[in-house]
């Protein structure tokens, strides 16, 4: 007995072993598949494929308790990729999917499933394009067997997938193939009958959930490395979209766009000094901490204050000038739409990435007042700040940093890949959005570029203070980072939209009209 509990202690360790563990009801907390093809049904689709998937989950259901979860499955996958574009469902599976299977992450399951440094493969009953890039770059798999979903020659989806999913043999040959050379798999992970009947047998031990029911059933393991968290995503809903949760963004949503144009035209029309005095009444909240400094009146010559704010939405710079009650106040912008500079109810600076031409048009609006500015160039959702740019630094001592956070429900106000015409109204169509305002002290005259301290120091400065504000973590990631994982592009809008020669006049007319419009 000794014997056999040491040999079976020593095989709990990592070190060296290999590990199949299937994906959903192990790694990943809920079984269910469903909520991931309501989210490429919206993503690539849209409202109207969203709700005919939606419409098809109580006859999904029923094959479900009758037994018939691989057809339920093809079903679901059909109605939500049939005719969608490839590079429109690997975009969803590269910027949308991974945030929300990160969130189910099972942690006791990932401690063991991370501990072992040998060959990892992971199982799943999705089409493998929807699973690759996450098991692969937080998961740490090196192999995914799944089914395959398959595409025409024009790269459309057929919304027929094959092989996997829920075929235990074909998942048996296929985890057998991988280990031809006559090992097996030190360890295998699964919860369901279909994980029971393929490919757990083939391994020399094999762990069900609950994967640790206590702290002494790790103790003196080695530990699995942190899990790599999602820093990027894109897509537009907030919950996982359950059956439940679908049926709430479905019934809101028109009631949200009507809310959202609301209280668009309220804060337009209204003088801005009372917007935060009324937000609550039409369901939304302002939150302010800290004293920002004063105006400047009279003919003094002192330039204006740089506020430099965190870059959670589109709207700071509109949010900082509502708490300080002052349309003077101009917000420097790289690449919004024209709509968008259009609603806006403080004047918009475009910057050109031009460094010297940026600094001069900066210094010019901080000559006329106030100066509201976000270096990080680009928003980012998750509790972390990307590098600051340090050209705010170099042009002007009187820096305010200012730590803005904002609270949704039920749909973010970014995108990377979408129309970012949109990102007011989606932030307004919430049932009730908040946003929080903190003003930190103005730097003193040491702690600027006045004192003889580099711009790039000042930057990482007011960095480490906003994000030791917000409790978030500093990053040295940059915009184009951001738009290379999410969108394949650095994020630049270009001037004019490219059309096709072979487009009809009328149709050439809309995309040039939307492309001014929108981007």
């Amino acid at each position: 007995m000794v014997a056999m509990a040491t040999a079976r202690g020593k095989g709990r360790k990592g070190e060296g072993r290999s590990v199949v563990a299937e994906l959903e009801g192990a790694l990943l907390r809920d079984a269910g598949t469903f909520p991931y093809f309501m989210l490429v049904a919206f993503e690539a689709s849209g409202l109207p494929r969203f709700a005919a998937l939606l419409a098809l989950w109580p006859a999904l259901r029923l094959m479900e308790l009758m037994g018939r979860g691989d057809l339920a499955l093809r079903a679901a996958a059909f109605v939500a990729t049939a005719g969608v574009a490839r590079a429109e469902v690997e975009a969803v599976a590269r910027a949308v999917l991974p945030k929300f299977m990160a969130d189910e992450v099972d942690p006791a399951a990932w401690a063991a499933f991370g501990a072992c440094s040998g060959r990892r493969v992971v199982v799943t009953r999705m089409p493998r394009v929807l699973v690759e890039r996450f098991a692969r770059e937080h998961l740490g798999a090196h192999e995914v067997i799944g089914c395959e979903l398959e595409f025409n020659p024009l790269r459309r989806s057929t919304g027929i997938v094959r092989g996997g999913g829920g075929d235990e043999r074909v998942v048996a040959d296929r985890v057998r193939a991988l280990f031809a050379d006559g090992d097996r798999p030190d360890i295998g992970m699964g919860r369901s009958e279909s994980a029971a009947l393929s490919f757990l047998p083939f391994c020399k031990e094999q762990l069900r959930p609950p994967f640790c029911e206590d702290d002494d059933d790790v103790a003196g393991q080695p530990r699995s490395p942190p899990f790599r968290p999602v820093i990027f995503h894109d897509g537009r809903l907030v919950c996982r979209p359950t059956p439940l949760m679908a049926l709430v963004i479905l019934l809101w949503f028109p009631l949200g766009v009507l809310v959202a144009f609301v209280r668009i035209a309220v804060g337009i029309t209204l003088p801005i000094k009372i917007i935060p005095r009324i937000a609550p009444y039409f369901g939304g909240a302002v939150l302010v901490h800290g004293s920002p400094p004063p105006a400047v009146t009279g003919d003094s010559s002192a330039s204006g204050v740089l506020f430099v704010c965190t870059h959670r939405t589109l709207m700071d710079p509109v949010v900082v000038a509502t708490v300080l009650g002052r349309r003077r106040v101009a917000a420097v912008t790289y690449s919004i739409s024209r709509l968008s500079e259009v609603l806006s109810p403080i004047p918009t600076v475009r910057l050109t990435r031009d460094r010297d031409v940026d600094a001069a048009r900066m210094r010019a609006e901080l000559s006329r007042g106030d100066v509201a500015v976000c270096p990080e160039g680009t928003t980012c959702r998750e509790p972390f700040l990307l590098r600051f740019s340090a050209l705010f630094a170099e042009l002007s001592d009187r820096i305010v940093p200012v730590a803005m956070n904002y609270r949704v429900g039920l749909f973010h106000p970014t995108t990377a890949r979408g129309w970012k015409a949109l990102d007011p109204i989606f932030f307004f169509m919430n049932p009730r959005p908040v946003y929080e305002v903190t003003f930190l002290n103005q730097l003193l005259a040491e702690e600027t570029c006045a004192a003889g301290k580099s711009a790039i120091d000042v930057a990482n400065y007011v960095q480490r203070i906003l994000a030791a504000k917000l409790g978030f973590e500093c990053t040295n990631l940059t915009r184009k980072d951001k738009y290379r994982m999410l969108a394949g592009n650095d994020g630049v809008v270009n001037a004019k939209p490219a059309t096709s020669a072979a487009d009809p006049a009328w149709q050439r007319r809309v995309k040039e009209v939307l492309g001014f419009l929108l981007h």
